[in-house]
């Protein structure tokens, strides 16, 4: 049973199986110039002024780094220049604060690798491995806590892909624990992996209501997961996702 989550050297773990445990925020700043949340003000050679933003409570937050768009349908950079964004932008950060939480935001194995040489401690994956095959035994080898997250297709095709059947929830879990199973598969320890269920991400936005209602089931309700950790989540009686109003939790 999975009780610990080591995130960082500079953060305390997290505890799945403590009914006190803490939640951490993580702050995402996209090294792009077609970021979904920012519109593109933060031009993708130089993040400082972003940087400089996070200064609030900054030091209980997890900064995740992103320099290559996820949203729907927008085209891949090359991996040289997802590179160059995520090292410039970490290494930014890290002049401005000294040490500091970052994750990186890739599905390239290469990307992960130079982000950790630079200073990135967590990888967070949105295919959870599934879009480059050197990903997982990458994240085996480097030995850092990873971000598995549910996503179908890619991001070109995720939004095509939303239909479930089986149930949503179910069909999350089920298809999150088979990239668990790869991962470990491939030297990935389990107290190393946060599953995150992919809000947005081959999900309408009723869908993504659902998975914010419903995450202590999917979290505490599915013996599978054993403690592992679940990113993604908000807890409180009304809530917004994106500007969509999802109501109150059940």
């Amino acid at each position: 049973m999975t009780a610990i989550t080591p995130l960082t050297k500079f953060m305390e773990p997290l505890h799945g199986l403590d009914p006190r445990r803490r939640t951490r925020i993580m702050a995402i700043l996209n090294a792009t110039p077609d970021s979904f949340s920012d519109g593109g003000k933060v031009p993708a050679e130089s993040a400082s002024k972003a940087i400089y933003d996070f200064k609030t409570d900054v030091w209980s937050t997890i900064i995740d780094v992103g320099g290559q768009s996820t949203a729907s349908g927008v085209k891949e950079v090359s991996a040289d220049e997802e590179t160059k964004r995520v090292v410039t932008t970490i290494k930014e950060i890290t002049n401005v604060f000294g040490e500091l939480s970052i994750s990186v935001d890739t599905y390239r194995a290469s990307v992960a690798v130079a982000a950790i040489k630079a200073g990135a401690s967590i990888i967070n994956d949105v295919s959870a491995g599934a879009m480059d095959p050197d990903m997982v035994p990458t994240m085996a080898r480097l030995g850092v806590t990873v971000i598995l997250m549910h996503m179908r297709g890619t991001p070109q095709t995720m939004s095509a892909l939303t239909s479930y059947p089986s149930g949503l929830i179910p069909t999350i879990a089920k298809e999150l624990l088979a990239r668990v199973a790869a991962a470990e598969a491939a030297g990935v320890r389990r107290w190393r992996i946060i599953l995150d269920p992919g809000i947005g991400f081959a999900k309408t936005a009723e869908q993504n209501c659902e998975i914010l209602r419903r995450l202590d089931e999917l979290r505490d309700g599915w013996a599978w997961f054993e403690g592992l950790a679940v990113a993604g989540g908000v807890q409180s009686e009304e809530f917004h996702w994106e500007g969509y109003w999802c109501g109150k939790a059940e």
